[in-house]
C-alpha cells in the first residue's frame, strides 16, 4: 500500500492566505502567473502521494469572488500542433478543454491571449473559432527589444503595442497550456498599461516546482529536473536570495537568469525600486506545507525520475526528442542511485515476454509482456497472443484478480472474439486481428449482456486508476489510449511491437 505523504487541506489554507496577502501588498490588483498545469496535475500527484491533481482548482474556488482568469497560448505552439503528452491532445485543443472545465467550475475566463502572434495561419483559425463562440481573444506580437533592451520593452514600442485587456477583479490568474505560453509577458504588458492609467498593480508567480524550501537535491526537486529534461531546465540555489537573506532557496535556471533584467523592467514599469530582491521573492509557493511524510514523498519522486527515463527513451525511439535528453535523465537517475529495474513492474513485464516467447517457439512474431502493480502491492502480468495484445490480457487478468474470478473462467466469449476478429480482417482490412485494449474493453462491455461475471470484472476497472504499469514494447495507439483512460502510470521499453513503420 502506498503511504500518504501530502495533506491537501493544510496546503490549501496556507496557500490561500499567502496569495491574499500578496494581493493586498499591491493595492488589490495582482497579476499572478500560474505555472504548471491548472487542471489534472498528475506529475504533482505522482511525486506527492495524496496530492489532489485538481487542488489548484479548489484553490481558485476559494478565491472565486476575488479572481478572474486570462488564458495564454503561444501562436507557435498552435502552428506546430504541440502535444500535451499526458492527454495526447494538442495545446490548442487543451486550451479549449481548459476553458470548458474552468467554466463548469463556475470560474470566469476573461479572455484568451495568443502570444507572439504574427498572423500564423493555424493561430488565425484558432482565433476565429473562439471569437465565433463569443470568447474574447487578444493578440500580442513578439515584444520588441526583449529580453535586454529595457528602454524599448517598457515603452509604446514594446508592451505599449499590446492591447490592454480590461479586468475587474483584484486577482488576475494568468495561465496557459504548458511552458513558454507567454504568461509573464502578458502580466508585464498589463502592468505597463495599468500604471499608465494610474493603477499600481503588481506581479507574482505561482509555480509548484521546484519546491524552494526543500534541499536542492531532494528527490522531488530532482524529479522536476527530470520532468523538464527535454527543455534543459535545471535547479540551482538562488544566488540573489542567498546574498540578500543568507539562507538557501531553490529555483530553476531560467528564473535566475532572467531576474536581473526582470527586476529592471519592474523598476521601469513602476518608477520605483523593486520590492523583489530575488526570483524566489516573486513566488507565493507554499506546497511544502502539505508534506506530512518526507520519506513517502522521496520514494514517490524517485519512481517519477525512473518513469521519465523510460518516457524519454521511447520518445527518442519515435523521433520526438534527442539523445541529450536521455543522457540528462540518466545522470539524474545516477544522482539518486537509481536504475530502471528499481521500478517494481519492470522485471515482471520482461519475464512475461520471455514466457510468451518460450510458449511461441518457432513463431516469427514479436513477444510482448506487461505488468501492473495493484494498490495492495501485488503484481499481475499479461502477454500478447494471436487473440489479444499484452495490455489487453494484462487488464483482463488484473480485474479478474480484483474481482476474485478464477483464471479458468473467460470474460470474453469466443463468439465475441471471433466476430471482432472477422470485422477487423474482412471489413476493416486490418493486418492484425489481435485485439488492442480499446477493442477489448468494448468487447468486455458487450459481454456483460450475456455474462454476469463480466459485469463483476468491469466494475473493477476503476480500481486500476493510479496503478503502476510497465510494458516491454511501446504501446500501439489503441493500447495507449485505453491505458490513459484507465488512469494508470505507464512506462515502456523503447521497443516497437511490430516491424511495420505505420501503426494504425
Amino acid at each position: 500500500m502506498k503511504k500518504t505523504g501530502f495533506i491537501n487541506e493544510k496546503y490549501l489554507k496556507e496557500q490561500t492566505s499567502a496569495i491574499l496577502e500578496r494581493v493586498e501588498m499591491f493595492n488589490n490588483k495582482l497579476y499572478l502567473e500560474f505555472g504548471g498545469k491548472l487542471l489534472f496535475d498528475h506529475h504533482a500527484a505522482r511525486v506527492l502521494p495524496g496530492y489532489d491533481p485538481n487542488v489548484k482548482v479548489r484553490l481558485l474556488q476559494e478565491l472565486k469572488d476575488k479572481s478572474e482568469i486570462l488564458l495564454c497560448i503561444y501562436a507557435g505552439d498552435i502552428e506546430r500542433k504541440k502535444l500535451r503528452a499526458d492527454f495526447g491532445i494538442t495545446y490548442d485543443v487543451d486550451a479549449l478543454k481548459l476553458i470548458d472545465e474552468i467554466r463548469d467550475l463556475g470560474l470566469t475566463v476573461s479572455g484568451v491571449v495568443i502570444t507572439r502572434f504574427d498572423n500564423q495561419p493555424a493561430a488565425k483559425i484558432f482565433k476565429n473559432r473562439l471569437e465565433r463562440r463569443n470568447i474574447k481573444v487578444y493578440t500580442h506580437p513578439y515584444t520588441k527589444g526583449y529580453p535586454t533592451d529595457v528602454e524599448v520593452i517598457v515603452s509604446d514600442e514594446g508592451y505599449g503595442i499590446n492591447e490592454h485587456i480590461p479586468t475587474e477583479k483584484p486577482l488576475i490568474i494568468v495561465t496557459g497550456p504548458g511552458p513558454g505560453s507567454g504568461k509573464l509577458a502578458t502580466c508585464l504588458s498589463q502592468i505597463y498599461h495599468d500604471h499608465k492609467k494610474g493603477i499600481k498593480s503588481g506581479y507574482s508567480k505561482f509555480e509548484t516546482f521546484p519546491i524552494w524550501d526543500l534541499p536542492l537535491k531532494h528527490p522531488v526537486n530532482v524529479a522536476y529536473e527530470a520532468a523538464t529534461a527535454d527543455i534543459g531546465d535545471f535547479n540551482l540555489i538562488d544566488p540573489f536570495h542567498l546574498e540578500t537573506y543568507g539562507t538557501p532557496a531553490v529555483n530553476y535556471n531560467r528564473d535566475v537568469e532572467v531576474f536581473p533584467v526582470l527586476k529592471r523592467i519592474f523598476e521601469k514599469l513602476t518608477g520605483s525600486e523593486s520590492i523583489f530582491a530575488s526570483p524566489t521573492d516573486m513566488g507565493v509557493n507554499r506546497i511544502s506545507a502539505g508534506i506530512i511524510d518526507d520519506e513517502a514523498v522521496r520514494e514517490a519522486a524517485k519512481q517519477e525520475v525512473i518513469r521519465r527515463y523510460f518516457r524519454y527513451s521511447c520518445e527518442y525511439a519515435m523521433g520526438f526528442t534527442d539523445k541529450d535528453t536521455i543522457q540528462r535523465s540518466v545522470l539524474l537517475m545516477k544522482e539518486l542511485n537509481l536504475k530502471p529495474e528499481d521500478r517494481s513492474v519492470v522485471e515482471p513485464a520482461k519475464q512475461a515476454a520471455l514466457e510468451a516467447s518460450m510458449k511461441g517457439k518457432g513463431n516469427q512474431g514479436i513477444f510482448c509482456g506487461a505488468a501492473i502493480e495493484l494498490h495492495d502491492g501485488s503484481i499481475v502480468t499479461g502477454k500478447n497472443s494471436s487473440l489479444m495484445h499484452a495490455s489487453s490480457s494484462l487488464v483482463l487478468n488484473a480485474i479478474k484478480k480484483l474481482a476474485g474470478i478464477p483464471d479458468n473462467i473467460p470474460l470474453l466469449s469466443s463468439n465475441i472474439i471471433e466476430l471482432t476478429a472477422n470485422l477487423k480482417k474482412d471489413i476493416l482490412q486490418s493486418k492484425s486481428i489481435s485485439l488492442d485494449l480499446e477493442e477489448t474493453l468494448i468487447s468486455l462491455s458487450i459481454s456483460v449482456a450475456t455474462n454476469p461475471t463480466a459485469q463483476l470484472a468491469l466494475n473493477k476497472l476503476k480500481e486500476l486508476r493510479g496503478c503502476e504499469v510497465h510494458m516491454t514494447h511501446i504501446p500501439t495507439p489503441g493500447d495507449e489510449t485505453g491505458l490513459r483512460r484507465l488512469g494508470v502510470n505507464l512506462t515502456s521499453e523503447p521497443n516497437f511491437s511490430t516491424k511495420n513503420l505505420f501503426i494504425a
